[in-house]
Formats: C-alpha cells, sequence, structure tokens
C-alpha cells in the first residue's frame, strides 16, 4: 500500500483476522470459519499488505499478534458480534424462524384451523411477529393485490383474476338442528327434510348460498326459509336462538358448537373448499411455507364439535 492511501478491507479478511485472534493458530482459525488452512494465512498475508502492517510473528512454531494487532483487534471486536447477530438473523429468516407475516381470513377459518396453525407456527419460533385479522373476502382479495396482507385464507371461492387460489382442503357443508327436532336422531338430514320444518336460509348472493340452493334443486325440495341471512355465522346463531335447522359449513359449526344443536351430514353433499390466497408475482417467503404447512395439518384431520 503506498503511503497516504486509505486501505480498503474487505469483510472476509476482518473475519480471518478475528478468528485468529480468537483462536491464536491457522487451524483452529479455519476450522472455525469452515475454511482451508491455507486460505486463513493467505487472508492474514492480504489483510498485512493491505493495511502495511505486521499483524503476527512467528514465535515458538506459533503465531504471535502483534501490539498493532492487538490494538486494532480492541477497534474493531464490537463489529464481530454485530456480524454474528446479523449471520444469526439471516439464518432465523431463513430457516422461517424470524421476521414477520400477515395473515387475513374470512370468518369459519379465521376463528378455527387458521389459529391453531398460527400456534404451532409460533411454538419454536420466538421471534416471529404477526398481523392477524378476520375480514370479508372482498377485503381480503383487496389486501392481497395492494400488498397489505401475506396470506389468506377462506371458503367457497373458485378462482380469482388478481391473485393466486390453491386450494388446501375440500370439506362438505352440515346441517345445525336443534335438540328438540324430529330431525335430530337422524344419522343424515337431507334438503327434502329440512324444506318440511323452520329453516334458516343463506342468502342467493352469497356463493355458499348458491352451493345450498343448487342442493334443494337437486333434491327436488322447495328452497323456502322463514329468516334468510348472509353469513353462515348469523344462519348458526338464529338456529342457536331456536329460530330452525341451518345448514353451514363445518368449521362455522365447529366455533358454534352448542348444546342446544346438534350436527349431522347434509345431503344431497354440498362440497366447498378451503383456499389459500396469495399475491400473484410474489415468492413465498419460508415463513409463508411454514404456516401453510401447518394449515395444511389442520386440514388433514375433520374439524372437532
Amino acid at each position: 500500500m503506498r503511503e497516504g492511501d486509505e486501505p480498503q478491507v474487505s469483510l472476509s479478511l476482518l473475519e480471518i483476522f478475528g478468528a485468529m485472534m480468537r483462536c491464536q493458530t491457522t487451524v483452529e482459525a479455519a476450522e472455525q470459519l469452515g475454511i482451508s488452512q491455507p486460505a486463513v494465512s493467505n487472508g492474514l498475508r492480504q489483510l498485512e499488505r493491505e493495511l502495511g502492517i505486521t499483524l503476527f510473528e512467528r514465535a515458538h512454531r506459533r503465531l504471535e499478534p502483534t501490539a498493532e494487532a492487538l490494538s486494532l483487534y480492541e477497534e474493531i471486536r464490537p463489529l464481530f458480534g454485530v456480524l454474528r447477530s446479523f449471520s444469526l438473523r439471516a439464518r432465523d429468516i431463513r430457516q422461517g424462524k424470524s421476521g414477520r407475516i400477515r395473515i387475513v381470513a374470512t370468518p369459519p377459518i379465521g376463528h378455527t384451523a387458521a389459529p391453531r396453525a398460527l400456534r404451532a407456527l409460533l411454538e419454536e419460533r420466538p421471534e416471529v411477529s404477526v398481523s392477524y385479522d378476520v375480514r370479508r373476502l372482498s377485503d381480503i382479495l383487496a389486501a392481497l393485490k395492494e400488498g397489505s396482507a401475506d396470506v389468506g385464507i377462506a371458503l367457497a371461492i373458485d378462482q380469482d383474476l388478481d391473485v393466486n387460489v390453491e386450494v388446501l382442503h375440500r370439506t362438505h357443508m352440515v346441517a345445525l338442528v336443534p335438540v328438540g327436532s324430529a330431525l335430530a336422531n337422524r344419522s343424515e338430514v337431507t334438503a327434502s327434510d329440512v324444506a318440511g320444518h323452520r329453516f334458516v336460509g343463506l342468502e342467493a348472493a352469497s356463493r355458499l348460498g348458491q352451493i345450498l340452493r343448487s342442493a334443494f334443486d337437486r333434491d327436488h325440495a322447495t328452497y323456502d326459509p322463514r329468516v334468510e341471512v348472509r353469513y353462515c355465522s348469523t344462519a348458526a346463531v338464529l338456529a342457536q336462538a331456536g329460530l330452525g335447522i341451518a345448514v353451514v359449513d363445518p368449521y362455522t359449526a365447529e366455533f358454534h358448537h352448542s348444546p342446544e344443536l346438534v350436527q349431522r351430514p347434509f345431503s344431497p353433499p354440498c362440497e366447498i373448499s378451503v383456499v389459500l390466497l396469495l399475491r400473484k408475482g410474489v415468492p413465498r417467503s419460508r415463513l409463508v411455507h411454514s404456516f401453510i404447512e401447518e394449515l395444511r395439518r389442520q386440514f388433514r384431520a375433520p374439524p372437532s364439535g
């Protein structure tokens, strides 16, 4: 290095210097850094050339740090703590153990399977922070498109041109029957059975409402609810209040489990899908991958209740 030139030292050379100061032999420094012993020796010689300072002198078959080396090491010792912290944080992010995930879900999944998946995700990830919200489907789609959410979870959506839709699980709607009803002892409740009793229907404007009406048509049953609502959650609440039978998704049935109601399979079968919603063109982080895997584990077993 020429007189007056400012040394330009790479972090890799400083790491070699720091390891050598801690270990005091090139063999141990190489093991600590995961590189070869010649690479350590070459790095030290290069650092001395760039600094224009002798850092180590051979004594008794060992390299002993000079006074200049000891002075420089004290100067940069805090840097090694910063580098280690940086490396550990990068490792945690890479392994999905650190970072932030933003999740939005519609009520049926947002109140049942998704919280259980989130609990499993966080059990071994104390450094992970979460933004979690339960919203209507239209709000979830908007959040994903504008980039304010990483993952959306919903029921009964086939596709959306602006987000990626991936089916996580397929299930069927169920009937919630008051315990005092004549249908409570049935092993299965049909659309024709429901049509002969008071029942709470779902609006045709909703996707689940359309699926339910189709089931009545297939069973040649009259769809004439005394009360009609938009959301399965509302239908379950009204059924619990004694306003009649409700046909809802099994996650709503789980969330509104009550001694006043019994849950029965509904026929004709009304298949519905639990779907994962992701913004198009955005790679999935390791943390998002991990949450999705926990969701899949939750859906391998049927909802309880």
